[in-house]
Order: structure tokens, then C-alpha cells, then sequence
């Protein structure tokens, strides 16, 4: 039997996490690197100080929107590689493919933190969640029809979250058409939502 390189080449799931938990870690770091301490120069009092601190609250809340974002999708992803029994060549790029999106994260929080009351910039930040979500959802959905994931009820729970979690920041980011900052409180509150739940009875079984 000839065997082709995609049926050889590595399929180690502790690889893949290894390169996850890699480039998440820089992710995150990045991110926080776009709150910049107030230029001194031009500042003599406390007031001009509290001024200039203030003109920082778009950056430090993108940063703490988006350190959610990285740490639930981190953790979605994990749940998932904890699922796999094994890995394959199409799997393994489904799982760069997300890396790559999550590398775009730095990028599309900086665009909003400049851009934060243009519905352009919000919705570049939720096509970055979107695509995310989406990938993970393919990557689960090959899984299962190859036979590569643990059975049981899992398989439900998994595909719940992902759609469940996508249609909620998909209406956070219609709200744009009122108020971006509509659209922010409402993706933080989703992901407070998912970062709590468990603690909730009601919000479990999201």
C-alpha cells in the first residue's frame, strides 16, 4: 500500500496544544502592549493627568473585551483537543487556521480601541469572533464524521456552545445600527456570561 505525506505527517494533539497555548500567550501579552502610558510632556497637573487617563478607556476596555475573547475561545479550543482521540492532516490545518485567527485578535482590538465609535471597526472586531467560532465548528463537525472524538453527549453540548455563543454576538454586533458602545457592553456581558455560567443554573446549558 502506497501511502501519500498527508497520511504520514505528524497528527500529535500535544503538538497542537503546545502551538496553541505559544500563541496565546503572545496574543494576550500583545493586546495589552496598546495601553500606552500618557505622554508626561504636556501634562502639569493632576487634572490634565485624570484627563489623560480618561482618553485611555477605549484601549483598556477593548484590552479586557478582548483578554475574554482569547480566554474563552483558549478554552473552547482545549475542550475540544481534549475530545479528539486523534489528529489528521485536515484537522491539524483546521487548527492553524483558527492559530491564525487568533493572531488577528492584537490587530482588530487596536482597530477598534483607535476606530471605537465606527460600526466599521466593530464589526471587523465580530468577523474576527466570527471567524473563530466558525472554525472551530468545522473542525468539531470533521471530527465527528471522521470518528476521531470520544462519543457521548458531548458532541451536542460542543455544537450548542459554538452556535449558541455565535448567535449572541452576532446580535451584539447588529447593534452597531444604535451605538457601538451598545455593541460592546453587550459582547462583554455574553462573555462574562460564559465565563460565569457554570455557577448559574440558569446559564449552564448555554
Amino acid at each position: 500500500m502506497t501511502l501519500s505525506y498527508s497520511d504520514i505527517a505528524t497528527r500529535r494533539l500535544d503538538r497542537i496544544a503546545a502551538l496553541a497555548d505559544g500563541l496565546f500567550a503572545i496574543a494576550m501579552t500583545i493586546i495589552v502592549l496598546e495601553i500606552r502610558v500618557p505622554d508626561p510632556g504636556p501634562i502639569r497637573s493632576e487634572e490634565e493627568l485624570w484627563t489623560a487617563l480618561l482618553h485611555l478607556a477605549p484601549r483598556i476596555v477593548t484590552y479586557l473585551m478582548s483578554f475574554l475573547t482569547l480566554g474563552i475561545f483558549w478554552n473552547a479550543q482545549q475542550t475540544q483537543l481534549n475530545q479528539f482521540t486523534r489528529a489528521d492532516w485536515h484537522l491539524t490545518w483546521f487548527q492553524l487556521a483558527f492559530l491564525a485567527a487568533v493572531a488577528l485578535m492584537p490587530f482588530s482590538t487596536a482597530f477598534l480601541a483607535d476606530f471605537i465609535s465606527f460600526r466599521i471597526a466593530l464589526l471587523v472586531y465580530w468577523a474576527n469572533i466570527f471567524v473563530l467560532g466558525a472554525v472551530l465548528y468545522v473542525a468539531w463537525s470533521h471530527a465527528l464524521r471522521n470518528s476521531i472524538v470520544q462519543g457521548g453527549p458531548t458532541s451536542d453540548a460542543i455544537k450548542r456552545r459554538i452556535i449558541g455563543a455565535q448567535a449572541l454576538y452576532a446580535f451584539g454586533a447588529a447593534l452597531c445600527l444604535i451605538s457601538t458602545y451598545w455593541s460592546i457592553a453587550f459582547i462583554v456581558l455574553v462573555q462574562l456570561n460564559f465565563a460565569i455560567a457554570a455557577r448559574i443554573p440558569l446559564l449552564r446549558r448555554l
